[in-house]
């Protein structure tokens, strides 16, 4: 932390960015209104391209570069699919950082790296984040099992993020899960990591592209209503996800948890999509803005973090905040004032 308060670290040198604040990918629920929000406000916007066709990557990309006058952002992709096509659509738009999750990414580095692009890699263990150093990936995003959406990381974040650090060496670390304030980031600079990746807090934001009912829920919602499930595997089967208990999870659990094929509704049209395109129960699709649907047939992504968030608001504001309560944070002393302890 630099003498006027702004926090300073080895991620913040490498992306060039001001604060050590990067906003999660999130599927289709981060578009370029949230993460170029987010890149303005000094952090680092993320979207994730997984679904993408290799032309809208482009558009998108395109889109993010003339929207944070090329700050930094990141282009995310799930390896559980070939990403070869929407990673060079990525780069060839000008994408810079690229970041990797659920799977290898040894055959992706050598090839963004040779483009100028710096590579980030989630990892859920300290031997996973070993290998992905060995492969000369730039940053290591620690996730924990608090995480909400996809979740990779099957230890606490509290427990992971020290591990990684330990075998990262110089390469920087994000801690990912669990975090939804200044406190949390205070706490995970203090266990070693160069920044934080936020997802539900940035859900919880007046860009993101989750439907206003999702928001509400979001704020409504306490840390306990969240479940690790494989319920929702339509288009994605066997990927374990944290989302809050809603109408559809407490059918199927009043039902017995019966397995795919089996289950109350299977197969139902429970909403269309913007384009109008059907959704069927048990998909992995969200509600997003400007879709139809009922939000208790969908799967409602949330980390055990919704606890500590309280309203919805601009995503400049949720970054200037965390840096203020982070920066009250580290310097609460005996003759200072102790840092707030309310929701964000």
């Amino acid at each position: 932390m630099d003498a006027a308060g702004v926090i300073v670290t080895p991620f913040t040198r490498l992306v060039g960015a001001r604060h050590p604040i990067v906003s999660a990918p999130m599927g289709r629920l981060s578009r370029p209104d949230l993460a170029a929000a987010v890149t303005n406000a000094g952090g680092v916007g993320a979207i994730g391209f997984s679904w993408d066709s290799p032309h809208h990557v482009e558009q998108l990309v395109r889109a993010m570069r003339q929207l944070t006058r090329d700050g930094p952002f990141v282009a995310n992709f799930s390896l559980e699919w070939d990403q070869h096509e929407r990673m060079e659509a990525a780069l060839s738009a000008g994408a810079r950082i690229l970041s990797f999750f659920w799977g290898d990414p040894a055959p992706y580095v050598d090839r963004a790296k040779a483009a100028g692009a710096l590579v980030l890699h989630t990892v859920g263990t300290p031997e996973e984040a070993r290998r992905a150093v060995d492969l000369g990936v730039d940053v290591l995003v620690a996730q924990g099992n608090e995480a909400g959406g996809h979740v990779w990381g099957r230890l606490s974040t509290m427990v992971l993020v020290p591990l990684v650090a330990d075998v990262a060496g110089r390469v920087p670390v994000l801690a990912a899960g669990g975090i939804a304030d200044g406190r949390g980031l205070a706490a995970a600079l203090m266990l070693g990591a160069s920044g934080v990746w936020l997802g539900t807090r940035f859900l919880a934001s007046t860009e993101a592209a989750c439907h206003p009912d999702y928001k509400r829920r979001l704020v409504e919602a306490a840390a306990t209503d969240t479940i690790e499930t494989t319920l929702f595997d339509g288009g994605w089967p066997d990927a374990p996800s944290r989302v809050l208990r809603n109408r559809t999870v407490e059918a199927w659990e009043a039902a017995g948890r019966p397995g795919s094929g089996s289950r109350p509704g299977e197969g139902d049209e429970i909403g269309r999509t913007a384009e109008g395109q059907p959704i069927r129960r048990y998909s992995i699709a969200s509600l997003l803005s400007g879709a139809q649907g009922d939000l208790d047939d969908f799967p409602v992504y949330a980390g055990q973090s919704v606890g500590l968030v309280r309203e919805v608001r601009p995503a400049s504001e949720t970054v200037t905040n965390l840096i203020d309560e982070a920066v009250r944070a580290m310097a609460w002393g005996p003759q200072r004032d102790k840092p707030s302890s309310g929701r964000a």
